[in-house]
């Protein structure tokens, strides 16, 4: 073998060992549980101080119009026009559907008629009334002939008065044939078209208009949360004025621009799920929202005292999570912790179990018991040794590098 192979295969079995010993640091340090520890006794530690935390939480929710109106029809019939397509915006009193108004239209001219023809009876009566009665002042006529043209023309006014009111009805009815919007909103489907015989014992309504200039959304909280927000006392106005702005993720993800104001509270707690139903008030002048969709509810809140760790400072244990406390000598205590259930997988809020001051062991602490001795260092000299570390195993030195 001449020197040049010689000088090769050394450089290939330097190169080998370096990637070795890089695998073993990106596996000691890529490991988020056990974290890094460059010396036998050094663990990173940290103290913890209490702070507010903002946080929020979402509820589901289902979105309503102000008003969901079904829209029936009051005459029977066949449908003969749409005057409006399947999701249209309309205003109160405008024309969705025509139903045939033949037979009514015959029955509002029949009614009209008797009404004139009560009319003329009636003017005829009153005529020959009158002409009775200068006939019974000068006493050519009996009292008995006078008041039986008196009860003919009370009669011919009834007539007249029944005639007027078949006329009304007859009128309303041939105006029913247009079936019109109840309110401005957007209409829903059409389970019925043209062709269709439509009556006021349809089961289905013909289509629903909902109001959604603005919209409610319900959704339920806990009795416990619920309770939290309203213990500060005051009538339930005032209770209400207080909460914060809410705000209402969309069935993709997005969150809508407009924020809403919680504007009641159910007086009745569900006794099956131990909640209480709420409403929120959304603006939609975009008519973003529609009246059954989804959605959740996001309620904004501020933890006050809340001290917050990183989630590889603990071991859970049979659902209970415990942290090591550094004491005064360089052991360490297992301290059980209480956490908030918030959590965005990075950070717990803990509630429990530690002050303000105390410090706790962050890293590798799946591999340490209680009561041990350790050397703490902070955060900032763990990373300053691990940039040392990989500098000399760059370099080659690997006697320095595990110091």
């Amino acid at each position: 073998m001449n020197k040049q192979m010689l000088r090769t295969t050394i450089t290939q079995l330097r190169q080998i060992a370096l990637f070795a010993v890089g695998v073993f640091l990106l596996t000691a340090c890529g490991n988020s549980q056990g974290g890094m520890k460059l010396g036998d006794s050094e663990y990173a530690v940290m103290t913890v101080n209490s702070s507010s935390s903002d946080q929020s939480t979402s509820y589901p929710a289902t979105i309503r119009g102000t008003q969901d109106i079904e829209v029936r029809p009051q005459v029977s019939g066949f449908i003969v026009k749409l005057c409006v397509d399947e999701g249209a915006t309309v205003r109160k009193g405008q024309a969705l559907f025509e139903i045939d108004p033949t037979q009514y239209k015959a029955a509002y001219n029949q009614a009209k008629a008797a009404v004139e023809m009560a009319q003329a009876n009636v003017s005829t009566l009153e005529l020959t009334e009158k002409n009775k009665k200068e006939l019974y002042n000068k006493s050519i006529i009996s009292s008995f002939e006078y008041q039986t043209a008196v009860n003919q023309l009370a009669s011919a006014r009834a007539t007249l008065a029944q005639s007027e009111a078949s006329k009304v009805s007859a009128k309303q009815n041939l105006d029913f044939c247009t079936v019109t919007s109840p309110s401005n909103g957007v209409v829903g489907t059409f389970p019925y078209r043209i062709g269709s015989l439509v009556s006021p014992s349809i089961s289905s309504p013909m289509t629903t208009v909902s109001e959604i200039g603005e919209v409610y959304v319900y959704f339920s909280m806990t009795e416990k949360e619920l309770l939290q927000l309203t213990k500060a006392g005051g009538t339930l106005k005032e209770q209400l004025d207080k909460m914060p702005a809410v705000q209402l993720q969309l069935a993709d993800g997005t969150m809508l621009d407009e924020k809403g104001k919680i504007d009641a509270v159910s007086g009745v707690i569900d006794q099956s799920t131990g909640s209480v139903s709420m409403r929120a008030v959304f603006p939609n002048d975009k008519n973003i929202l529609r009246s059954g969709g989804t959605g959740n509810v996001v309620f904004p809140y501020t933890m006050n005292d809340i001290i917050m760790i990183p989630q590889s400072a603990t071991v859970e244990i049979q659902d209970k999570k415990f942290v090591y406390v550094l004491q005064s000598d360089n052991t360490i205590k297992n301290t059980e912790i209480q956490v908030s259930p918030l959590s965005d997988g990075q950070v717990y809020l803990v509630t429990g179990g530690l002050k303000a001051g105390d410090k706790i062991v962050v890293e590798g602490v799946q591999s340490l018991h209680d009561g041990q001795e350790i050397k703490p260092i902070t955060k900032s000299e763990q990373a300053e040794k691990f940039q040392q570390a990989m500098k000399d195993q760059s370099e080659g030195n690997l006697k320095t590098a595990f110091n």
